[in-house]
């Protein structure tokens, strides 16, 4: 009898990482929204009291405020719920962070549909069109906790802005303690030659699970998690566009601007071929469990077998 994997807060390994690393670098301080609680920096108040700056609700604010403190020669992370943080100070990511190449970690807290019941006002399904797309901005989205971990001391060690994702909905370890994250890099968790699967996030143990059951009806998929959505690991999609001919991205996002446009973008511009995506569609979010949500928008496993069979069909069709 199988079990359920056990399921893990990508924010708790977010909020432990920043705790160690700022006990060895004085440099290292946290901005928050009224935050504490969602951020999981109540650990990181008790131990740094004076490092930790609180602006209230005042997104715009906040981002300044961290501008500020990179620019005095601090390392601020700059935490608050996902969609606020982008959707409120958008201009601010833009002119102070982007623009300015301030040495700024942006961490959204709760992205994608994760605050469910609050609705569409909470769900964050733009904010990696809207980050991705500013020259200057790194933009990480890791899928479990060992990935948040080693995401959080790549983008310590860059200088420069970066956005990085988290969820607050439990997901599974899909790495193995030996894999290395690398900024850019695509991590390949599963080889097939007949249609590739990419994904990020809450998304990656989902396209594992299309994969199994892809391989039930004879279909071998790789699998690449594409946890660096900007810079992209174009040669890893360009390589699956011309080794497996087909691909499907799922992402907890809009369709439109994200991963999957991503994607699409180096494909027609290097090996032309069928994709197909996986997420939310011209809409916004309604009120909803995040479980209801996930299935409301399709983004299961069973979503991304059928669009893997469809790109299959597709395939077989252009030859």
């Amino acid at each position: 009898m199988s079990t359920s994997p056990q399921l893990f807060d990508c924010r708790d390994a977010f909020a432990r990482t920043l705790e160690e690393v700022a006990a060895a670098d004085v440099r290292i301080v946290a901005v928050v929204n009224d935050s504490l609680g969602s951020s999981k920096m109540g650990g990181f108040r008790k131990l740094f009291p004076q490092r930790l700056v609180n602006v209230g609700i005042a997104e715009q604010n906040m981002v300044g405020v961290g501008c500020g403190l990179a620019n005095g020669g601090m390392i601020p992370f700059v935490c608050g719920a996902a969609c606020f943080l982008t959707g409120r100070a958008m201009e601010q990511v833009k002119v102070d962070l982007a623009y300015s190449k301030s040495n700024v970690k942006l961490c959204g807290m709760s992205g994608g549909m994760a605050y469910g019941p609050l609705g569409p006002t909470h769900h964050s399904i733009e904010d990696l069109a809207w980050t991705r797309v500013l020259p200057n901005m790194t933009v990480i989205v890791p899928a479990d906790p060992y990935e948040t971990e080693q995401a959080l001391r790549a983008a310590l060690a860059l200088q420069g802005p970066v956005y990085l994702r988290l969820s607050r909905m439990g997901v599974p370890n899909v790495h193995g303690a030996g894999q290395e994250f690398r900024l850019g890099r695509a991590t390949r968790l599963r080889e097939g030659g007949d249609v590739t699967l990419i994904a990020n996030g809450t998304m990656v143990c989902r396209a594992l699970e299309a994969a199994d059951l892809l391989e039930q009806v004879g279909v071998q998929a790789r699998v690449l998690n594409m946890a660096t959505l900007r810079p992209l690991d174009e040669e890893a999609i360009a390589a699956a566009a011309e080794e497996t001919g087909c691909i499907v991205t799922a992402e907890e996002h809009l369709v439109h601007g994200g991963l999957g446009s991503a994607v699409a973008e180096v494909v027609t511009a290097t090996v032309p071929v069928p994709v197909r995506m996986v997420g939310v569609r011209d809409a916004f979010a309604p009120t909803g469990s995040t479980a209801f949500l996930f299935q409301h928008f399709g983004l299961t496993a069973e979503a991304i077998r059928d669009a893997g069979l469809e790109a299959v069909k597709r395939k077989a069709r252009k030859c």
